[in-house]
């Protein structure tokens, strides 16, 4: 019973009617009155404290103010955030395509034919300001061929020299040599250059086994040919040919460019190996 009597008086003090009036200080002459319960004083503190907590959410929400706060990244972190994200992604793709890339030159070194699978990762992927670590002048493939080819010794040079006499070379492109083959500085290839956008083409049947982008030759084109040859094309502005083809002598597989951050310029640059050894293209090729 005490516990009803006190909710009862509790309710009747919040139903109680007051009257809040604003009299002029000076004439004592009532300005405004309003007649007021404490139910309706609750109700219109909560309606006013819902609502400035709504116009705070939409100022931090719809303007810079939420930058301020402790914590929250600025619009430069942001932009920087994105910019390191696609960056990431960048890097993988190269990865991957290096990774495949030397996947390729294992298996040619096997005396294997690549799959055709490799050439389903995007080979014509150009990252744009991508820094890669530095590797050999002639890129890693020469690299990994001296590596291996270690206990190859100068009689089996003059052996695969006289071997090869009797094989004739297509000439790729019609132009004059810029830059000859030098051991000395690691540039195991020829440097030619011809008319703009000229067409280059196999030295040899053979069957590509690599047609892509990498950074430091640009577009290239490796071709595996009978007797264990393989020729390299680099710079080139576009490919014809994909990992997989089978291309005949004389045929067309890109044209001459300027690409990869090694080039100086529109050439060709041919390089000839043979098992695991680089070749002078010079003495079997008529530039």
């Amino acid at each position: 019973m005490k516990e009803t009597k006190k909710k009862k008086k509790i309710l009747e003090k919040l139903k109680n009617r007051y009257r809040l009036i604003i009299y002029n200080d000076t004439s004592f002459q009532t300005v405004w009155s309003a007649r007021l319960t404490r139910i309706n004083v609750l109700l219109i503190l909560s309606l006013g404290g819902f609502f400035l907590i709504f116009i705070t959410v939409l100022i931090i929400a719809l303007t810079p103010v939420k930058e301020l706060i402790p914590g929250y990244p600025s619009g430069n972190v942001r932009e920087l955030m994105v910019k390191n994200a696609i960056m990431v992604d960048s890097l993988e793709a190269q990865l991957t395509l290096r990774d495949n890339y030397f996947q390729t030159i294992k298996t040619l070194l096997n005396g294997e034919v690549p799959e055709n699978e490799i050439s389903n990762i995007d080979t014509v992927f150009k990252p744009a300001e991508l820094n890669m670590q530095s590797y050999n002048h002639d890129s890693i493939f020469e690299q990994h061929l001296l590596e291996e080819q270690l206990d190859l010794s100068i009689a089996d040079q003059e052996n695969s020299s006289s071997s090869l006499a009797n094989i004739h070379f297509f000439r790729p492109i019609k132009g004059m040599v810029t830059e000859g083959f030098n051991e000395d500085i690691n540039h195991f290839a020829v440097d030619v250059v011809g008319l703009p956008n000229a067409r280059i083409s196999a030295v040899l049947d053979g069957t590509v086994v690599f047609a892509g982008w990498t950074v430091e030759t640009g577009y290239a084109i490796y071709i595996q040919h009978p007797n264990n040859l393989i020729s390299v094309y680099k710079h080139n502005s576009e490919l014809l040919k994909k990992v997989g083809d089978i291309v005949k002598a004389g045929e067309a597989i890109a044209f001459m460019g300027n690409t990869g951050e090694l080039s100086t310029g529109p050439h060709l640059h041919l390089e000839l190996w043979y098992k695991g050894i680089p070749l002078n293209p010079q003495e079997y090729i008529d530039f």
